[in-house]
C-alpha cells in the first residue's frame, strides 16, 4: 500500500516519507478499512514533532479518516464488508494511522458513515467532534443553558457551536476577526465577541442580561479565564481541551466558592461510556442535524509534509485533508 510515515521526530519535510508499506491484515475483532480521506489534526503534527514517542519501526501518522471496510478479522460479522465508515483514534498507542491506503483497527473504531456525508467530511468526525461532544455533555444536558465557546471559529470550537445549538443551548462564541465571527455565526452561534477589540465580560453581561454563562468550552484556559471569570454562573462548568499551560497555572480559589467545575478533556482517553454516547449522538446529528464541515485545504497523500505544514502554520479556518489515491 501507499503510505506516509516517519521514523524519527523532526520537521515535516525532513522526516516524512511517502512510499510502499506492507498491506495490514486485520486480527481478531478488527476490520481493515480502505481509506479514502485522512484528516491532519494538530495532535498529529505535534506527535511528529516530538510530543509522543515514535513507535518502532515507523509511525504512519493521523488519527482520523474515512473509507470502506474491505476485510474483516475473526469474530467480526461479514455483513460489515463494504460498509462506509469513519474511524477515530487510528494512531493512538499504535504505529499505523490513517495516512495510508489501508488501516486495520478494532471494529468498534470504525463507525457507519451517513450516506449524505462524504469521505472527506467523514474524516473530520473523530478528534474534533468527539472532543466538542465530551466538553459539552460530560456534565449533563445543556438545553436552555447559555454556552460560551472560546475560539468559536477553531476546528473544535466550530463543532462545539453546532452541537450546542443542536442540543438546545444559547451559544456565544469568542473570535479574533470579522472573518472568524462570520464563520462562527454560520455554524450557529447566536452572538460573537471579538476578544481583540471588545471587553468579553461586558459583552456577555449585555447579551445575557447580567445572568452570565452556564458552560464554557475553552481552547486556552490559562489565557482566557480572566476575560470571562466574573460572568460564570454559580455551579458553572468549564471544559478545557487544548492548552497545556493550565497545568502549570493556579486556578483562583474564588471558583471553588461558586462551585465552579473545571473539567480537563483529552479525547484519546475518554471513558468508554462517553465514547459510546458521542458516537450515538454523532450518528443522530449527521443523519438529521445538517452538520457543517469546514475544509480549509486538501492535499494528495504524496504531499503529506505540505499538509502538516499547513496545520502548523495556524493560517486556516477548518480542516486539512489528505486525499488517499
Amino acid at each position: 500500500m501507499l503510505a506516509a510515515w516517519y521514523e524519527k521526530h523532526g520537521a515535516a519535510r525532513e522526516v516524512l516519507r511517502v512510499g510502499e508499506q506492507p498491506d495490514p491484515v486485520p486480527g481478531r475483532g478488527e476490520v481493515r478499512v480502505r481509506l479514502r480521506a485522512s484528516a491532519v489534526n494538530p495532535s498529529d503534527v505535534k506527535a511528529r514533532a516530538g510530543s509522543r514517542p515514535v513507535i518502532p519501526p515507523r509511525v504512519i501518522p493521523n488519527s482520523d479518516g474515512a473509507g470502506e471496510i474491505d476485510r474483516v478479522g475473526p469474530g467480526v460479522p461479514r455483513r460489515r464488508l463494504g460498509q462506509r465508515v469513519w474511524v477515530y483514534n487510528g494512531q493512538w498507542q499504535r504505529p499505523s494511522g490513517t495516512s495510508a491506503q489501508y488501516i486495520a483497527l478494532p471494529a468498534a473504531q470504525a463507525l457507519p458513515l451517513a450516506g449524505k456525508v462524504s469521505y472527506e467530511q467523514g474524516a473530520c468526525l473523530g478528534i474534533p467532534v468527539m472532543t466538542a461532544h465530551r466538553c459539552l455533555f460530560a456534565d449533563g444536558p445543556i438545553r436552555g443553558m447559555t454556552v460560551l465557546v472560546t475560539g468559536g471559529a477553531g476546528v473544535v470550537g466550530h463543532y462545539a457551536v453546532q452541537l450546542a445549538r443542536w442540543a438546545g443551548a444559547r451559544v456565544i462564541a469568542t473570535v479574533s476577526s470579522p472573518e472568524k465571527a462570520a464563520h462562527a455565526r454560520k455554524g450557529g452561534a447566536h452572538a460573537t465577541i471579538d476578544y481583540r477589540t471588545e471587553n468579553v465580560a461586558e459583552r456577555i453581561d449585555a447579551l445575557t442580561g447580567g445572568n452570565g454563562v452556564d458552560r464554557v468550552i475553552d481552547v486556552d484556559l490559562a489565557v482566557n479565564l480572566p476575560a470571562y471569570e466574573r460572568v460564570l454562573r454559580p455551579a458553572a462548568v468549564i471544559a478545557t481541551y487544548a492548552a497545556a499551560a493550565v497545568q502549570d497555572s493556579v486556578l483562583p480559589s474564588r471558583l471553588r466558592s461558586r462551585n465552579v467545575t473545571v473539567r480537563m478533556v483529552f479525547v484519546y482517553t475518554m471513558p468508554d461510556a462517553a465514547k459510546r454516547k458521542a458516537i450515538a449522538d454523532i450518528a443522530h446529528w449527521t443523519a438529521g442535524g445538517r452538520p457543517q464541515f469546514a475544509i480549509a485545504a486538501r492535499f494528495p497523500l504524496a504531499e503529506a509534509a505540505a499538509a502538516h505544514e499547513t496545520v502548523e502554520s495556524g493560517k486556516k479556518i477548518g480542516h486539512v485533508i489528505l486525499d488517499i489515491p
